[in-house]
């Protein structure tokens, strides 16, 4: 190996170092993106944490550079001539082009004119081409970086869908305290104040090596190996330590079966439900509080809060007890969790729903634990988390229904309250909190009227026509669920049917304007779900020419055709017994529609019911 070959550098480097008019590859097998929406909310609460607990609104931009760095970690390249590619590094640098995509987008909206384009792409004769040259991600990026949004499309690999969920989380994630007058400071904190690790190898070989090492061994000390370092410092016996350490590790080994980082979500969520008393104000200039600490540096967090948590006087006894049996009860509750996010369970079934369609987990991950006890059953735990759960499902979807989001930002503070007003309370105290909640909502299932499908909210109508589908299966005892229609794993995924072709010449007998002919197109009412293919097949045929084949399709769908009800005994007695307005519809005029809008609205109404789930 040459000299050149052999050498190594590391430099810090800033964001706009990093980025501004340089040209990275991805290796072929590297190329895949795969954050979370778990991550890039992590990212960007922790920037925008950093970022305002230095700013204040008296402070000119010049400010800016005395304000301290936040270190977003190393990166490494192998460099062969004028080709530099990400050997680690990726997911970190992807997310940052996606920022600052995001970041572009609402400097232009708030008639703003910061530099930072030459920090995603760079133009050369006419020709765009972006920073991280990944050519099955260039049409994503184009969208994103002109309109703010792409519509996936079905021969879209992976990566390039996951981007669009994390723009998207991104826009949810955003505090609104970094407003028009706050957004320049904050750009020039990023670009400048933001640093990274900058490690270049000059061959492939040096580079992978680097990289093995940085993720095998050498790793710093995480925020969980400091916090247990901290409580077993505070063993007398010795056997006690060591048996405590065992089992601190081998829980930890268990979460981090599911995520690399779930010791970590696991333990801001049990602090947070717990012990946290305090949180940031909306306001620009306010101080980082308990809430906001626990998520950068918990490990820090509890050293000086130790009253809080009840061991401000503690011996070794209640170290041990706070390891053993609190530790323990909520990471048992916590995986749990976890599992029926992953899993439809009958005793925590809203906890799958919310998983698929509700607020950020750094929100009701603390929610779902607050009012556990460690005297609680698991049967009663789990009647507290599920009921949880419902009232955040109830929530996102009165909200979605009424063209209200729910973003991390917009609701943190409300939600962080809610934590401490149910923490330990118990079922009863628990559905009394959450009927006056949803009592004094201003969201009603009224919105349905209004409610349309449009290019943004295609994720929320599919999620609320899933729901419908499966209960309304459930109910007549069929063998298909939510998941069926939502994401099963078996047979072809079910997609959006228009119960009209786009075809406005064929309605003009009601419609004047093409623009109230789409609107009534795509209301909730004239819109079911398909399997794909089937979906595809009737997409230009009339409603009339469609409805011979739509009893062979699911109960919600068969339902408009007129032979549902004279050969269907169990379809009839769910009609009758739970009260729900079916009817066949030879026709779909817009009066069909509003029948239809007003079936989904009653069957809405008993789905997000908290009796449907409250069992104590």
């Amino acid at each position: 190996m040459g000299s050149l070959e052999s050498k190594i550098e590391a430099k810090d480097r800033s964001v706009h170092d990093v980025l501004d008019n340089k040209k990275y590859t991805v290796d072929y097998y590297q190329r895949e993106y795969s954050w979370q929406q778990n991550h890039i909310e992590q990212l960007i609460t922790d920037l925008s944490s950093s970022f305002l607990q230095e700013y204040q609104p008296s402070h000119h931009r010049t400010e800016v550079e005395n304000y301290n760095c936040y270190y977003l970690g190393p990166f490494v390249l192998s460099n062969k001539g004028s080709k530099r590619s990400i050997i680690d590094g990726q997911q970190r640098l992807t997310s940052l082009t996606l920022f600052l995509i995001y970041l572009n987008n609402l400097q232009k909206k708030f008639e703003l004119n910061e530099p930072i384009a030459s920090m995603i792409f760079s133009e050369k004769f006419g020709s765009k081409s972006f920073n991280i040259d990944v050519p099955e991600r260039i049409d994503c990026l184009q969208a994103l970086f002109e309109n703010a949004h792409y519509h996936a499309k079905d021969d879209d690999d992976t990566s390039t869908k996951n981007m669009v969920s994390r723009y998207d989380d991104i826009e949810q994630s955003f505090p609104k305290e970094i407003n028009k007058t706050v957004l320049p400071f904050f750009m020039d904190w990023l670009k400048e104040r933001v640093i990274l690790v900058e490690i270049i190898a000059y061959s492939d070989e040096n580079a992978y090596t680097i990289f093995e090492t940085m993720n095998d061994r050498g790793l710093n000390l995480t925020p969980t190996e400091m916090l247990k370092g901290f409580l077993l410092s505070k063993y007398q016996d010795n056997e006690k330590r060591k048996k405590a350490n065992e089992f601190w590790k081998r829980t930890i080994l268990e979460l981090n079966t599911i995520d690399k980082e779930e010791d970590q979500r696991f333990i801001q969520a049990w602090l947070r439900a717990k012990y946290a008393e305090t949180i940031r104000q909306s306001k620009a200039g306010s101080l980082n509080e308990d809430f906001e600490k626990i998520g950068t540096r918990f490990h820090n967090w509890v050293r000086d809060n130790l009253d809080k948590i009840g061991l401000g006087k503690g011996g070794e006894t209640q170290f041990d007890t706070f390891i053993n049996s609190e530790f323990k009860y909520y990471c048992t509750a916590f995986k749990r969790i976890r599992n029926a996010e992953d899993n439809l369970l009958s005793s925590l079934d809203s906890v799958h729903y919310i998983r698929q369609w509700g607020i950020a987990n750094s929100l009701s991950y603390p929610l779902m634990l607050a009012p556990l006890k460690v005297t609680d059953s698991q049967n009663i735990a789990d009647q507290k988390i599920n009921l949880v759960a419902h009232y955040i499902d109830i929530f996102c979807v009165r909200r979605s229904i009424n063209f209200r989001n729910f973003s991390a930002s917009s609701i943190r503070y409300t939600m962080y309250n809610l934590v401490k007003e149910i923490r330990n309370k118990d079922l009863t105290e628990l559905m009394s909190i959450f009927v006056c909640k949803l009592d004094e909502m201003e969201e009603s299932w009224d919105g349905l009227k209004d409610f349309r499908l449009h290019g943004q909210n295609r994720g929320f109508v599919k999620y609320f026509l899933s729901r419908i589908s499966g209960y309304v299966d459930e109910l007549a005892g069929e063998n298909t669920n939510f998941t069926t229609y939502h994401h099963s794993s078996h047979g072809k995924p079910f997609e959006i049917e228009h119960l009209w072709a786009n075809n406005f010449d064929s309605h003009k007998d009601e419609f004047d304007q093409i623009n109230d002919f789409n609107n009534q197109r795509n209301s909730i009412g004239a819109l079911v779900l398909l399997p794909r293919g089937t979906n595809q097949s009737y997409n230009d045929k009339a409603y009339v020419e469609k409805l011979p084949h739509y009893i062979k399709e699911n109960l919600l769908v068969k339902s408009l055709h007129e032979l549902t009800y004279a050969n269907n005994p169990n379809f009839n007695k769910l009609v009758s017994l739970h009260n729900l307005p079916f009817k066949p519809h030879t026709d779909m005029k817009v009066v069909d529609i509003t029948d239809r809008l007003e079936l989904y609205r009653q069957i809405s109404k008993k789905i997000w019911h908290l009796n449907e789930v409250y069992h104590a």
